[in-house]
Parts: structure tokens; C-alpha cells; sequence
């Protein structure tokens, strides 16, 4: 009894391991998704055309909401 309880135990803490491990590559993912998407903003802001493509977008959102449109359709 007392080995089975023992090794039932070790499974558990092996279990818990390996999804730690997941969860922490999860992480680093993310943080690396995150780096991405920020390096691309950055990027992007830097386009010829961006500051008025943005006035664009804003202006066609005050549009739809004031027509009652919710989001803007691509």
C-alpha cells in the first residue's frame, strides 16, 4: 500500500512538472508574440501614409457609430 501511495505521488509531481514546462513555454511564446506584434507597430508607424491612414479609420469609425454601426467592416 504505502509504495502504491508512493508512486501515485511521484506520477502527480511528474504530471505537475511537464505542465509547468508547457505553461512556461506558453509564456515565452507570448512574450515573443508580444515582441512581435510591438516590433511591427513600431514598423509600421515609421510608413509614409500612416498618420493619415489612421485619421481615415477614425473618421470612418465616428461614421458608422453615428449610423448605429458598431464595427467597421474590412
Amino acid at each position: 500500500m504505502k509504495g502504491q501511495k508512493q508512486s501515485r505521488v511521484d506520477n502527480i509531481e511528474k504530471r505537475i512538472a511537464a505542465i509547468t514546462n508547457v505553461i512556461q513555454q506558453l509564456i515565452d511564446e507570448l512574450q515573443n508574440t508580444k515582441t512581435l506584434a510591438i516590433g511591427s507597430l513600431q514598423t509600421i508607424k515609421e510608413m509614409p501614409g500612416y498618420n493619415e491612414a489612421i485619421e481615415k479609420l477614425k473618421n470612418e469609425n465616428l461614421q458608422q457609430v453615428s449610423k448605429g454601426e458598431t464595427e467597421l467592416e474590412i
